[in-house]
């Protein structure tokens, strides 16, 4: 008869030791370490873009803004994670730690055919945890389509397609898609 693998989990602490020196980042789900795959510039060039937007736009006041190489922690029960998402807005002057923030205001996400899933199940779901989080975007890569998920309105879908603005409420910043795309896709 085989003998079953034993699955060793890794503690959040020997995960977070772990990922100073790692030369591929990793998200951390529940004892889990999962490797991260590489970004298209399509990627690159949306989560840039909504980056900058949103730096120029919080100058000045104690929101800062994170793109890809700082992770989110959440936890929730028994469960613990961290993830890396594309951009994050945090304002909490006691979010000290140079890795992590702790209690973000705005998760931007772009979808690409690996992550898509996860950004709209697994990780939305434990990220509407986090009582400081006021909105959760998706952006698409291939067609010009922004989704926002607001607490306010109990995350309900508020779908921005071909042209036109939205905004993000929780930072006060009126956005166009021409903006979010510029660079990447042609206008329809």
């Amino acid at each position: 008869m085989g003998m079953l693998a034993h699955q060793l989990s890794v503690s959040p602490a020997e995960y977070l030791e772990g990922e100073k020196t790692a030369k591929v980042r990793h998200e951390y789900v529940d004892g889990d370490v999962y490797a991260m795959a590489g970004g298209t510039k399509a990627h690159n060039e949306l989560a840039g873009n909504f980056y900058g937007l949103l730096r120029a736009h919080l100058r000045g006041t104690p929101c800062r803004v994170f793109i890809g190489d700082v992770k989110v922690h959440v936890a929730w029960d028994w469960r613990e994670r961290f993830y890396y998402p594309d951009v994050v807005v945090g304002c909490a002057t006691s979010d000290n730690d140079p890795y992590v923030v702790e209690q973000p205001k705005l998760i931007v996400e772009v979808l690409s055919d690996s992550t898509e899933r996860d950004d709209r199940s697994d990780k939305f779901y434990a990220y509407r945890r986090l009582p400081s989080l006021e909105e959760y975007v998706l952006v698409a890569q291939e067609t010009r389509r922004v989704e926002v998920y607001r607490r306010e309105t109990g995350w309900d879908l508020e779908l921005y397609e071909t042209e036109g603005n939205f905004s993000l409420r929780g930072v006060g910043l009126e956005l166009t898609l021409a903006e979010v795309y510029e660079g990447v896709l042609a206008a329809t």
